[in-house]
């Protein structure tokens, strides 16, 4: 098969079986770029997990520190006081019962729902559609809240949901190539720091086989583990003392033996 141009120019002089390190591997994406729209940073991470057992799927929500780069739409169906503190913070779209109408019609003017306690009966009702488009709203990712205004704050600000696959493997976009590789840096920590905690305890030996990133046009660039776990552990060092043990949790799921 004919190599084109543009994959000429994505691929020359540029070792694919090599691990780069981070900070390196985003630089290449972005000196590699060829069109002329702001492309999405990618991130996929291969998992050492049985996906055959529902104890070793993960899936979470994480916010991104420097945001993700897109417009959010974010829709929230709720009682009329927190439709209030909904507007208040943000809100594309609020209501109640018409909202749910405007979905069984298959009118999904948005990108993520939220949802207060009290309505999820009535959304229920239109969970076959939801559903297969990961939008009906889960406790677990925080989509399921008294607290809507600071969900709706979340969602805005770069709050990325995740899921693994079928062949193991979580696939999310962690930034624009525009933003600086210090952002991209910075929220692909932050990501990769949000799998680290989410290992289930039935996962035995390597959890985390594989780090890839690309942007949407070019070719994956293999990441060096063992520099965005130096990361994340100077960020823990130098980070403020917290009063919980989410730190302590993240650092035992660092395989020391491989530093």
């Amino acid at each position: 098969m004919k190599i084109s141009k543009n994959r000429k120019k994505l691929t020359d002089g540029l070792d694919l079986i090599k691990t780069y390190e981070p900070t390196e591997a985003i630089n290449i994406l972005k000196e590699r770029s060829f069109v002329k729209f702001n492309e999405t940073v990618d991130i996929s991470i291969n998992l050492g997990i049985d996906t055959n057992k529902s104890d070793q799927n993960i899936k979470g929500v994480v916010n991104l520190p420097k945001g993700t780069g897109k417009k959010v739409r974010v829709a929230v169906v709720a009682s009329d006081e927190k439709i209030k503190e909904a507007n208040a913070n943000g809100a594309d779209i609020s209501g109640g019962n018409e909202i749910i109408e405007n979905i069984s019609s298959n009118k999904l003017e948005f990108d993520i729902l939220i949802a207060s306690p009290e309505m999820m009966p009535a959304l229920g009702k239109v969970a076959k559609i939801l559903g297969p488009k990961g939008l009906m709203p889960n406790p677990k990712l925080g989509t399921v809240t008294n607290d809507i205004g600071k969900a709706v704050k979340n969602a805005k600000s770069g709050q990325v949901k995740y899921k693994n696959d079928k062949s193991g493997i979580v696939h999310a976009g962690v930034g624009k190539l525009d933003f600086t590789t210090e952002d991209l840096l910075e929220n692909l920590k932050t990501f990769y720091s949000s799998i680290l905690k989410n290992k289930p305890d039935t996962v035995k030996g390597s959890f985390i086989k594989k780090v890839t990133i690309a942007s949407t046009m070019g070719i994956g660039i293999q990441i060096n583990q063992l520099g965005l776990r130096w990361c994340i552990l100077m960020m823990i060092l130098w980070s403020s003392p917290v009063k919980d043990c989410r730190r302590i949790r993240l650092i035992s799921c660092i395989d020391w033996s491989e530093l």
